[in-house]
């Protein structure tokens, strides 16, 4: 089949491979144009997919990158895979609008549409379907097959793939599902079909509340249990022992990604805005991860004043840049806000980050490499995400004081856990 992937990023460019390698040929469209021109040269920049992935599906000719609307002529399949980021505390669908906008010109009789955005249950139903009808003229079920599938991509994950994760499915009527289904099935192992895609939309913003809710419930806890000197980490590590009824969840710098910080939004609003009650439970998440950058800030203070110090003119070296471990994706990550209150508070810092090539903080900040020279050099070190790659040994014993917010390093008189 002919299958345009509209969106070439962290949800988008892995589909794209596996589509080319089922033997699908695929066009990856991307408004970007040095990102097109980078993808075409054989460069890829999402980690998952290695440059010599991405010159194996090119040499194939069943691949190719365009920021040019027309590569979407003649598409049997299309799939969207846009960011849905939040302005001011409210869903943007701009990217969906746009991306349905452009596919509309060529959407035919037969042609299947697929949404995997995240985004509110009823977008696929209430916003791209009769979007297409007004443009193209054509309505989904009885002209093309319209569904909704979430993505489940986890940056840096080598045991859940694209292609063993189980794929959620769903169309607007029988014959939508059937082709959602066939198409997925042919690239993942196992296909997950639910009644329709407000469920399937739910399904996504499920999950990731879920995660959220759970991650501020732990961090909550580990701020109180430092006030009552109770080990959060030991304590969480007991009750994993346990095995049922208990999942393990644990604390941290606060939360990052495109899922955490702006998913479990969507639900609430689209509760508030239809139902017209709050849900309180992500509100509250809301509240407590937002606000952990403020308490590694507040907690580096307390160290250093402790130590004599105080925290303007210090040096602090942070340690990670991205919001998760082992990848170079920084989209939310909260050491930019923790960055940003240590700048404004008058310190002097660098960071280490060997997953991010160029800085995407503050430009005051400047990205070193873990030596024995930087952490001599730092006041503080605070290890804000812990890529594996990092050399752990050398920062227990050459840092004059740690702030480990993820549990990396044994707590010692120069290494404090969050």
């Amino acid at each position: 089949m002919r299958v345009v992937v509209v969106g070439q990023g962290y949800v988008g460019l892995p589909l794209a491979m596996r589509a080319v390698e089922v033997g699908h040929d695929v066009v990856g469209y991307d408004i970007e144009a040095e990102r097109v021109r980078r993808l075409n040269d054989g460069t890829s920049y999402v980690e998952d997919i290695t440059d010599e992935v991405l010159s194996a599906a090119i040499a194939t000719g069943r691949y190719r990158a365009s920021a040019d609307a027309s590569c979407a002529e003649g598409f049997d399949v299309a799939v969207i895979t846009v960011p849905t980021p939040l302005r001011e505390s409210l869903p943007d669908l701009s990217f969906i609008e746009t991306s349905v906008k452009t596919l509309a010109q060529y959407v035919r009789p037969g042609s299947t549409v697929i949404l995997e955005s995240t985004t509110y249950p009823g977008t696929t139903e209430e916003l791209v379907g009769p979007l297409i009808d007004e443009i193209a003229g054509l309505k989904a079920g009885p002209d093309f097959q319209l569904g909704y599938s979430p993505e489940r991509i986890d940056p840096g994950n080598r045991v859940w793939t694209f292609q063993n994760t189980p794929k959620v499915v769903s169309g607007v009527d029988e014959r939508s599902l059937a082709a959602v289904s066939e198409f997925y099935d042919g690239l993942v192992d196992r296909v997950v079909p639910v009644p329709s895609p407000r469920e399937a939309e739910l399904t996504k913003l499920l999950e990731n509340t879920f995660r959220h809710v759970n991650i501020a419930l732990v961090n909550e806890l580990a701020i109180f249990a430092q006030q009552l000197n109770i080990d959060i980490w030991a304590a969480i590590d007991a009750a994993e022992t346990k095995p049922f009824g208990f999942m393990a969840f644990r604390p941290g710098p606060g939360v990052g990604g495109h899922c955490l910080p702006i998913d479990p939004s969507y639900l609430s609003w689209e509760i508030r805005r239809t139902l017209g009650h709050n849900f309180r439970f992500v509100e509250l998440a809301n509240d407590i991860n937002d606000h952990m950058p403020d308490y590694v800030t507040k907690r580096l203070m307390m160290a250093l004043n402790e130590r004599g110090r105080a925290l303007n003119g210090s040096n602090v070296l942070v340690l990670g840049l991205a919001y998760k471990r082992n990848t170079g994706d920084a989209r939310e990550s909260p050491s930019t806000e923790v960055v940003t209150q240590l700048l404004t508070l008058g310190a002097n810092v660098s960071a280490v980050d060997p997953h991010i090539a160029l800085p995407t903080l503050d430009p005051r900040i400047s990205l070193v490499p873990l030596s024995e020279q930087a952490l001599a050099d730092a006041d503080a070190v605070v290890l804000l995400t812990d890529h594996d790659d990092f050399d752990y040994d050398l920062i227990a014993d050459k840092a004059r004081y740690v702030l480990d917010t993820r549990a990396r390093l044994v707590p010692s008189p120069t290494v404090e856990r969050l």
